[in-house]
């Protein structure tokens, strides 16, 4: 397996195909081969990682850009091929994209991803230690024609990870006791409590849900929106996440 920038139209060609592949011939957001050339001539990251025959077993995407008056990067796009999945192979083409981003001076890098998905939440906030820094209702919109997604809106978490891993976040070990739950299991709605730890949880397989029983996959994501838009504007921060064999529980704190 090598991990390298684009290098031809044929590589490029193959990212559109994995999109497809993971996401549905139908998503509306899929990167097509023109904007993954035009973003890696203005500074943007399009690597994939490849198998000694040249097929692309996964593949990234991000784009370069300034926010706050600091150049930063936001890693657009990540799928790892069915065949390698397992391996880890997201994380090292993250790590690559970090290094790209270390080149350039950059200090954060920036993605988003479903507070619904407990894997995803284990990734980004235990295993590469990212934090959360924002929540956003509907980002790309009320749906995006993905069979992953399924008529659901897409509330995402913005991550901030830090490029120079001596400032990465340090990850949640344990839940404290007696955690007040503002979302418990199947999605039942707790109290809003003005407390200074309230708990999350999410399902351990969303996209599996989604595709069972969308009322309740449906009932997860409005029940989770409510808590999140109620404590994170009154100065609550995700602290971490503990996953469990039913899914996990975001801890909120303040």
């Amino acid at each position: 397996m090598k991990i390298r920038d684009f290098a031809s139209h044929a590589d490029r060609a193959q990212c559109v195909e994995l999109q497809e592949l993971t996401w549905g011939r139908g998503f509306t957001e899929k990167v097509p081969a023109a904007m993954l050339l035009v973003a890696q001539k203005t500074g943007g990251v399009t690597a994939g990682a490849f198998d000694d025959s040249g097929r692309m077993l996964g593949y990234v995407f991000g784009v370069t850009g300034v926010k706050d008056g600091k150049l930063i990067h936001w890693s657009d796009m990540l799928a790892v091929h069915p065949d390698a999945q397992g391996l880890h192979l997201g994380e090292q083409l993250k790590e690559y994209q970090r290094d790209r981003c270390r080149a350039m001076g950059i200090e954060t890098m920036y993605w988003t991803y479903d507070p619904l998905v407990s894997r995803n939440a284990h990734l980004n906030l235990n295993r590469m230690r990212a934090r959360v820094d924002e929540f956003v209702v509907a980002m790309y919109g009320e749906e995006t024609n993905s069979p992953l997604q399924g008529d659901m809106p897409t509330d995402r978490f913005v991550i901030a990870w830090a490029i120079d891993p001596a400032q990465a976040a340090e990850p949640l070990g344990t839940l404290p006791d007696a955690l007040p739950l503002a979302v418990g299991e199947e999605a039942r709605e707790g109290a809003l409590v003005d407390a200074r730890n309230v708990g999350v949880r999410v399902p351990r397989d969303i996209t599996a849900l989604a595709a069972a029983d969308i009322a309740a996959a449906r009932r997860w994501r409005f029940a989770t929106r409510r808590a999140f838009t109620h404590y994170l504007p009154l100065g609550y921060h995700v602290r971490g996440f503990v996953a469990d064999a039913t899914g996990g529980t975001y801890l909120l704190t303040r």
